[in-house]
């Protein structure tokens, strides 16, 4: 029975998603940043669950990547997709969030055939990418719909991040010692001040820190 249970909260990711998804088209960005979250904590506890249960299974890794290719690839795809058929571009320029679905869906590919990426990543991983944009939608969908140029800019900078070779930390604490895992708490610390201070406008400066962060890692080798 319990190696059942890592797949059954995948699908419950699976199903945020779908909800997400849904909202995202008929712009209820609120909606969606809520389902995207809970999506990706399903995401999150199912890695736990079948970790604590050695309940690891080829079929779990593979249900893993199309959950999360809804959830994570097109749910932000539809965001975009509903911000920019929102603003004065024509209609069909609203098809290029779609772009964020395919570069998301190249980035699970790579990540499942990758032996480099266990501990840390390389670029940007889909839940936090789609937390950006849903984060970006619930915030800032007025600012957005009047400046659309800056959906396609950030589409071509978040695909492109996506696919990157740039090395970026994960929440995975092998141990509690703050000399090995520095980045993680300081992380989490900007996360809490953010979330106190912005509430759920905090998601789009959460990601915003943790890019600035793996950026500083590279570059100051921490």
């Amino acid at each position: 029975m319990k190696k059942h249970i890592p797949n059954f909260l995948t699908c419950l990711n699976l199903f945020s998603g779908c909800i997400g998804v849904y909202y995202a088209f008929q712009g209820n960005y609120f909606a969606v940043l809520v389902f995207i979250l809970i999506a990706a904590f399903f995401d999150f506890i199912d890695g736990l669950a079948a970790r604590l249960l050695q309940a690891y299974s080829p079929m779990g890794k593979e249900l893993d990547s199309l959950a999360d290719v809804v959830s994570f690839g097109l749910a932000p795809g539809a965001v975009c997709f509903s911000l920019l058929s929102q603003s004065s571009l024509p209609f069909w320029v609203a098809f290029a969030g779609f772009v964020i679905t395919l570069f998301s869906a190249l980035r699970l590919a790579k990540f499942n055939i990758d032996e480099r990426q266990g501990s840390s990543f390389l670029g940007l991983a889909t839940p936090a990418n789609a937390i950006f944009w849903v984060g970006l939608g619930y915030s800032f969908s007025e600012f957005l719909t009047a400046n659309s140029w800056l959906i396609l800019i950030l589409i071509v900078i978040f695909s492109a991040l996506l696919v990157s070779e740039i090395p970026m930390f994960s929440l995975k604490f092998k141990n509690l010692k703050w000399e090995e895992n520095e980045l993680q708490y300081i992380f989490l610390m900007l996360c809490v001040l953010f979330l106190f201070v912005f509430q759920l406008n905090a998601f789009v400066p959460i990601i915003i820190a943790y890019l600035f962060l793996a950026v500083v890692k590279v570059v100051f080798k921490i």
